[in-house]
Formats: structure tokens, C-alpha cells, sequence
């Protein structure tokens, strides 16, 4: 019997890399098996990640994105959800925006793209910084790691090394709510362990094991099952379990001889993530 249920549509702003396992090619393969319509606006076009592959052939997507939106919403789609992740420019943020302003009844959920382990990425002017600043106060639900959290708070960039109390991890989660209503920092060292603090509309430290080795894409494919797991309304500590078993199953199923800089094989193991169909 067909499903009943329409699926949620979630609205993707993000870069598109035509190599490497990251952005888009991670997005929407996840929300697609999780039974959501991913809908993908690039922000930028790349022929690879900008992860050591060299310089990348880049085609700027701003135009196209801006055009983009406003036919999208003369067809009058509506959207369930609409999903921020890399933008380049200020100008971008403010697509962003307008999406946000276009669909004010969506989840509202923003990757604040802004730099890992201490260090800004280069785009990341003061301007830049405040663009996204501007756009984590209209989210619902934002999703820094902890150099973009220090980032957003204006505080000095962190020794990604060090571990941290979880007293400190939770505090920290606590200090982003001045911007947005929830917010949920990964990446956070604990020893032999990574963990992820929530402050907002829930409050909680997940732990899981270190990973082994430093995959690219690994932050797209946690903020990929977190979301599909979030839009039917499971708790976010249940999606962050979700999202941090399915990274360890790929991170098992990538072979060791495998190039860290194209990402983790998750695509055979899509279909654990498919809702099983109510009889």
C-alpha cells in the first residue's frame, strides 16, 4: 500500500562538490532515505570539498539562489523545513534570511559554517562573522561545532585537543542560547571521547566514542541524521544517537585503506535509516 503520509520537504541551502563526500552529496542521500524531500539550493558549485584536493573549480551561486527562492515561492511550495549550511558571502546569509523570512513556519535550522579545530576558514571576515551571527538569531535550531560556537560567541578560538569537563561542554551549549532558542555543539574532546552538548529547548551531553580517523564530511553526515530524525518529532538526544551510531557504522564499513579527504562509505548503509512502513 502506498504511504500516506506526504513527506517532509526540507529546503537545503548549502555548497554542492561534485567529489568528496560532504555538503550535498551527504544531505540529501540521508533525508531522502529517511523519508523527507530534500530540496537542493547550492550556494556555491565546486569540483571538489576545498579539503586538501587542491584548489577547486568554483561557480558562485547566488544569483541562481536568490532567483531561486523568490519562483519557489510564487509556485507557492511550502516547505517543512529549511536547512542552512555553507554560504560564502554576507550577501548569501541574507538569502538565507529571506528563506527564512518567505517559509516563517518551517524548522529553521542553520550549520554555522565558519571554520574546525581553532581556526576561522577564510571567508570568515568580521563581516562575514556577523552575517552569521545575524542568521543563528532567526534559527530554531543551530548546530556550531566548538570553534564555530567560540566563533558566533566572540570568544578566543579553542584548543580543539584539550579536553573538556562536561560541566564546561553543557556551559557552553547554555552560552549559544543568547543567540537561538536551541543549540547543539559537536565535536567536543573528551579524552577517549566526542560528545555533543544541547541547551534550549532540551539539555543534555552525548558522549560516544573518538572517531579513528579524521574524515571529511563526518559533520555533514551527523547534521544530515539529526535533521531526518528531528522533522517527524523525535527528540533531539535521540536523533544525536541516531546520527552518532550511523557515523561509527560508516566509519567500520569505510575500508582502512580508504582516502580520508573523500569521505566516509555511508551510501550501502542507507537503509538502516528508512522509516519502517506502518502496517
Amino acid at each position: 500500500m502506498p504511504h500516506s503520509i506526504a513527506p517532509k520537504r526540507v529546503l537545503c541551502l548549502h555548497s554542492a562538490a561534485a567529489e568528496g563526500r560532504c555538503s550535498t552529496s551527504i544531505i540529501q542521500p540521508v533525508l531522502a532515505a529517511m523519508g523527507c524531500q530534500p530540496v537542493m539550493l547550492p550556494t556555491v558549485l565546486l569540483s571538489t570539498h576545498t579539503g586538501g584536493l587542491g584548489t577547486p573549480a568554483r561557480l558562485d551561486g547566488t544569483d541562481f539562489a536568490a532567483a531561486a527562492l523568490e519562483h519557489f515561492a510564487a509556485l507557492g511550495l511550502q516547505f517543512d523545513c529549511v536547512f542552512t549550511g555553507y554560504l560564502a558571502t554576507p550577501a548569501q546569509a541574507q538569502l538565507a534570511l529571506r528563506a527564512f523570512a518567505l517559509w516563517p513556519t518551517a524548522l529553521k535550522v542553520t550549520d554555522p559554517v565558519m571554520g574546525d579545530n581553532g581556526r576561522a576558514y577564510s571567508n570568515i571576515t568580521p563581516e562575514m562573522a556577523d552575517a552569521m551571527r545575524a542568521l543563528c538569531q532567526k534559527a530554531d535550531l543551530i548546530l556550531p561545532n566548538q570553534t564555530e560556537a567560540c566563533l558566533l560567541l566572540q570568544r578566543p578560538m579553542p584548543d580543539t585537543a584539550a579536553p573538556l569537563a562536561e560541566a564546561d561542554a553543557a556551559a557552553l551549549a547554555e552560552a549559544l542560547i543568547t543567540l537561538a532558542p536551541t543549540a547543539l555543539v559537536t565535536g567536543l574532546p573528551m579524552g577517549h571521547q566526542l560528545a555533543c552538548a544541547a541547551a534550549g529547548s532540551e539539555a543534555f551531553v552525548y558522549k560516544t566514542l573518538r572517531l579513528a580517523r579524521p574524515f571529511h564530511g563526518t559533520g555533514d553526515l551527523f547534521a544530515a541524521v539529526r535533521i531526518g530524525a528531528v522533522l517527524p518529532g523525535n527528540a533531539l538526544s535521540a536523533a544525536a544517537d541516531l546520527a552518532a551510531g550511523f557515523v561509527s557504522a560508516a566509519m567500520q564499513a569505510t575500508p582502512t585503506d580508504a582516502d580520508e579527504r573523500l569521505g566516509l562509505w555511508f551510501e550501502p548503509l542507507l537503509g538502516r535509516l528508512v522509516p519502517r512502513a506502518e502496517l
